[in-house]
């Protein structure tokens, strides 16, 4: 396990690394009210979501679904996905990454509100 914990701030809100091992990768994941990450699939890992506080407005495959505290989604390997938060307080939520690989780079970014989908 990293013994140091890593942040990131984005344009649409920050994340926490909480944990990372071989197997897992633990984020703390917090979404600005109006703001929404970018529509993204990952080709080594899936993902599962609990939402925490504010209410997630997820799309999977282009179905539009919301979640709200203690809600759990889960997002298939390849699954296209993004989350939004559009209420006015802050989405929190925490996600848990399994698969072969975690870096940053395994993000295909199929639309992006900031101009990082290639």
């Amino acid at each position: 396990m990293n013994s140091h914990q890593q942040s990131l701030d984005t344009p649409w809100g920050r994340w926490d690394i909480l944990l990372e091992t071989p197997d897992c990768k633990v984020k703390r994941i917090i979404v600005t009210s109006g703001q929404r990450l970018s529509y993204q699939k990952h080709f080594k890992r899936q993902e599962t979501w609990v939402v925490v506080s504010g209410v997630a407005t997820v799309t999977l495959d282009g179905t539009i679904s919301h979640y709200h505290p203690g809600e759990v989604v889960q997002i298939p390997l390849e699954a296209a996905h993004r989350v939004a938060n559009t209420g006015t307080d802050p989405l929190i939520f925490i996600e848990v990454q399994r698969g072969t690989y975690f870096g940053e780079d395994d993000i295909v970014r199929l639309e992006d509100d900031y101009g990082r989908a290639k």
